[in-house]
């Protein structure tokens, strides 16, 4: 084998590495990010009196789930930056609405500590079946759900809503938040743009989110896209073809 076949096999060795440490770092954050606003609604009496044993448990528990997260999010900074072209896709027929409905449970914690409400609305009894790539649109929505919770104003609602076009499904995701700047129109899905107004309610953020969810999106034989104003809301839609045999 010649050095150029060496490399190529390294390469994709390290892209699926790199993609497996992604998917997998998301999920656990995702499930820790539930975890901490569970504890915090014990911790806040939501939930009943506790005694203070149980409240001193329960912080230790809240600061080394914190402590986690944290670590969690340096390893997703750090992997995001890998060439995302390379990576590897695995397709097979994914329920969408269950996907969306355990995303939404896992961030229930999160919206509900922020006083938002998030709705999901479907046009079918029946869910409909996509062809894709499973794990990366579970990250896909989970990118978009957390920005909408994030930069939200106090107390809004998030509207989750499943389309069905010809051969594809439409997931729009809108928010009543602080919207996207006239700049940011033209940059957001550019890696580590952040809009002014993001920076400003979140300090915290890497500005890969939403580039990392279109490589991924079109990878699976999608578009996304958005429509904004500011001080009133986003919409983030994005298709996934459907199953073929479906039909």
């Amino acid at each position: 084998m010649d050095q150029n076949s060496e490399i190529e096999k390294l390469k994709k060795l390290i892209s699926v590495k790199t993609d497996l440490v992604s998917i997998s770092a998301h999920q656990v954050r995702t499930s820790l990010s539930a975890l901490k606003w569970i504890i915090k609604m014990f911790l806040d009496g939501d939930l009943g009196k506790l005694t203070i044993e149980q409240e001193n448990i329960l912080k230790k528990a809240s600061e080394g789930n914190e402590r986690a997260i944290n670590i969690i999010s340096e390893l997703l900074l750090v992997n995001k930056t890998e060439n995302i072209q390379e990576k590897k896709y695995e397709f097979s027929t994914l329920n969408i609405a269950e996907m969306i409905e355990n995303c939404i449970f896992d961030f229930s914690g999160e919206a509900h500590a922020r006083g938002i409400e998030m709705i999901f609305l479907k046009e079918k009894e029946e869910d409909p079946i996509v062809w894709a790539d499973k794990d990366k649109i579970r990250v896909i929505f989970q990118n978009i759900l957390e920005n909408a919770i994030k930069y939200s104003h106090p107390h809004g609602k998030i509207f989750i809503s499943l389309k069905e076009k010809e051969n594809e499904i439409e997931v729009s995701t809108r928010d009543t938040g602080i919207g996207i700047s006239e700049e940011g129109k033209k940059k957001i899905f550019e890696k580590f743009y952040r809009d002014p107004g993001a920076q400003k309610k979140e300090a915290i953020g890497s500005g890969i989110g939403l580039f990392t969810s279109k490589q991924m999106v079109e990878k699976n034989g999608g578009k996304i896209w958005f429509e904004s104003t500011e001080n009133d809301g986003t919409t983030f839609s994005f298709t996934i073809p459907i199953f073929k045999d479906q039909k």
